[in-house]
């Protein structure tokens, strides 16, 4: 079976926690479908595994939609149990990358990816994949959503790194486009050139798992995870019962001021910091350049006129 990019659109969820401040916290998942080792299909989330971890309480919202009747679509959120009474987490991650799985009931996800159409090495190689080819994701920038129905917001940028393999000694890879908080846990594909009258299967090449930043600057480069990775956290899940799931409530909010990887708000005394900071390098710029514009006047005053001579 074979997905296109409306139905990895279907599969991307917004996953969403409030907490005690009265904001949220935001990240982005997609469901997959697999099969566990006695050759069952289960319904699997996928996300970043900070996205989890940054959320302290026991349930996250996972924004599914329903098709109404009326042939619109709504926000038709999900609550499901991440976390055990103690508090120990009820996902499988992966143990060396940002990768967290769980198990949902059968029937809870509207659509889902086969896990057949994420890619490995040998997919990878296959479709020939080079620095500057273009890859697209799906996800929940700043929180934000396409419409009021909750879909992922779809963007495009271009491999920024190479090799891409062996994943083995590639985990991650770059990719040249603008991530935001909100962002992380969203898939990152290709679309495989489509056959003749049909259309073109979507291989899911990674998934989102950090801003690049260089002290405080964002470098507008994402660092995605290879699918490789994804393939083994689903492979490493055990058997048992799939996540509890309840009804959520509530509506979508246009956007989210605190999304799962920005971190923690500044206190006033850190943006003070961070404000005097920017002020030292600002007046460190303006000396450099003053230092040359005088030791150039002082350099053309000091050597002679040659039309003098």
């Amino acid at each position: 079976m074979s997905a296109d990019v409306v139905d990895l659109i279907h599969a991307t969820v917004r996953l969403e926690q409030p907490l005690p401040s009265g904001r949220s916290t935001v990240g982005t998942g997609f469901v997959v479908t697999s099969r566990a080792e006695d050759g069952a299909p289960r319904t699997v989330l996928v996300t970043a595994d900070h996205v989890f971890a940054a959320m302290p309480g026991d349930k996250v919202g996972v924004g599914f939609r329903a098709l109404e009747a009326t042939g619109t679509w709504r926000f038709a959120p999900v609550s499901v149990r991440i976390r055990d009474a103690e508090g120990d987490p009820l996902w499988t991650r992966h143990p060396k990358q940002d990768v967290a799985a769980i198990e949902l009931p059968s029937g809870l996800a509207r659509a889902a990816l086969p896990a057949a159409n994420l890619a490995g090495d040998r997919s990878l190689a296959s479709l020939r994949i080079e620095p500057g080819d273009e890859m697209m994701a799906l996800g929940y920038p700043r929180g934000l959503s396409a419409n009021t129905a909750g879909f992922p917001i779809l963007r495009a940028g271009r491999v920024a790194s190479y090799p891409l393999a062996p994943a083995s000694l590639y985990p991650t890879f770059l990719l040249d486009f603008a991530v935001f908080a909100g962002n992380s846990g969203g898939p990152v594909y290709i679309v495989r050139k489509p056959a003749a009258g049909r259309p073109g299967d979507v291989v899911v090449t990674g998934l989102l798992t950090q801003q690049i930043k260089l002290r405080r600057d964002r470098l507008e480069i994402g660092n995605v995870t290879q699918a490789d990775y994804i393939v083994e956290t689903l492979s490493l899940m055990q058997g048992g019962e799939p996540a509890e799931a309840t009804a959520g409530q509530g509506a979508l909010p246009a956007s989210d001021p605190s999304p799962a990887a920005s971190g923690p708000d500044l206190t006033p005394v850190e943006r003070l910091k961070h404000a005097w900071d920017d002020t030292l390098t600002d007046l460190g710029v303006l000396a450099r350049r003053a230092w040359i514009v005088v030791s150039q006047t002082v350099l053309e005053w000091l050597t002679p006129d040659a039309r003098r001579a």
